[in-house]
C-alpha cells in the first residue's frame, strides 16, 4: 500500500477526531472521566480555536515573507489583541445577547481583503498589505468561530453548530471532489485552481443540501435553518478554496504548512473554514431579526 495514502490516512483521522472531541461535549466527558470536572468543554473548544489561531498566523505569516520592517514585530501582537476582545466575549456570552455594528464592519473587511488578493495582488508585496491581510484573513474569522457554539455554565450543555458546519464543509469538498472527477467538464477558475469545474460546484451543492436537511431534520435544537447553512457552506466552501490556492499562487507556495502529515497546514484545511465561518456567523445573526 502507498506510504502516502496510509500517511494521509492516519492524519485525517486523528485531525477528525482531534475536531470532533473539541466541538462536542465528548472531548470533556472523556476527560473528566478520567479526573471528574477537570475541564469544560468551552475551555477546549477555545483551546482548538486558539490553537488553530496561532498555527495559522504562523503559516500565514511565513507565506507572505514579511520583509524586516516594523510590521513582521506586530502582526502577532495586534492578533492577540483582537483575539482577546473576542474571548472576552466567548467568556461571557456576548455573542448571543449583545450585537455589534463592529461585526458587520469586521466582515466587510475580510471581503476588501479578498477582493484585494484577487483584484489587486500588488499590494500584497508591501509589508503595511501583508499585516492587514493577515490580521483580517486568519485571526477575524476564527474570532467569529468563537461566537458560534452556544453553552451554560450552569451545566454540561455545549452545542453542535461547529461539529456540523465541519461535517457540511467536509461533504461539500468530498461531493464536489466526486461529482467534478466523474461529471466535471467545465472549469470553474482554471488558472487558480485547475480541478475544479462548474459540475462539481453544482454537485457539491446539491447532495450538501440534502446532508443539511437531515441535520435540519433530526438536530432542530440548532440555531438557525441548517437547510439554509448548507446552501451558504456549499456556496462558500469554493471560495475559501480558491482563495487559499490564489495566496500561495501569489507568492509561489505550494502547501501553507506541514503540521498534518499528507494533508498540509492548517489553512491547507481550513480554507473553506475561514470563509463559511463569518458567513454562517452573520446568518446567525440576521436570523435573530427574521
Amino acid at each position: 500500500m502507498d506510504k502516502n495514502l496510509i500517511q494521509r490516512t492516519l492524519s485525517g483521522i486523528v485531525y477528525v477526531a482531534i475536531i470532533i472531541l473539541c466541538t462536542t461535549p465528548l472531548g470533556a466527558q472523556l476527560i473528566n472521566s478520567i479526573s471528574p470536572d477537570l475541564v469544560k468543554q468551552e475551555y477546549l473548544y477555545y483551546g482548538l480555536i486558539t490553537l488553530l489561531l496561532g498555527v495559522g498566523s504562523w503559516e500565514c505569516f511565513k507565506i507572505m515573507k514579511f520583509g524586516n520592517g516594523y510590521e513582521r514585530w506586530i502582526v502577532l501582537p495586534l492578533i492577540i489583541f483582537i483575539f482577546f476582545i473576542f474571548s472576552k466575549r466567548y467568556f461571557h456570552f456576548d455573542f448571543f445577547f449583545d450585537f455589534r455594528i463592529s461585526e458587520i464592519l469586521a466582515m466587510l473587511l475580510i471581503v476588501i481583503a479578498v477582493v484585494t488578493l484577487f483584484k489587486y495582488p500588488n499590494e500584497l508585496y508591501y509589508d503595511s498589505g501583508k499585516l492587514i491581510f493577515t490580521v483580517i484573513y486568519v485571526a477575524l474569522p476564527f474570532c467569529f468561530a468563537l461566537g458560534l457554539p452556544k453553552f451554560s455554565r450552569f451545566d454540561d450543555r455545549f452545542s453542535l453548530e461547529v461539529l456540523f458546519l465541519f461535517i457540511l464543509i467536509w461533504s461539500s469538498d468530498t461531493f464536489a471532489y466526486l461529482t467534478g472527477k466523474f461529471f466535471g467538464k467545465h472549469k470553474m477558475a482554471p488558472k487558480i485552481s485547475p480541478k475544479k469545474t462548474w459540475e462539481g460546484y453544482i454537485g457539491g451543492v446539491v447532495l450538501t443540501l440534502i446532508l443539511s436537511y437531515f441535520i435540519e431534520q433530526y438536530h432542530p435544537d440548532l440555531r438557525g435553518n441548517w437547510i439554509v447553512v448548507g446552501f451558504l457552506v456549499a456556496t462558500f466552501a469554493p471560495i475559501g478554496d480558491l482563495v487559499e490556492s490564489q495566496l500561495k499562487r501569489n507568492f509561489g507556495v505550494k502547501d501553507s504548512g506541514n503540521l498534518i502529515p499528507g494533508h498540509g497546514g492548517v489553512l491547507d484545511r481550513l480554507d473553506s473554514f475561514l470563509i463559511c465561518v463569518p458567513v454562517v456567523y452573520l446568518y446567525f445573526i440576521l436570523e435573530k431579526f427574521i
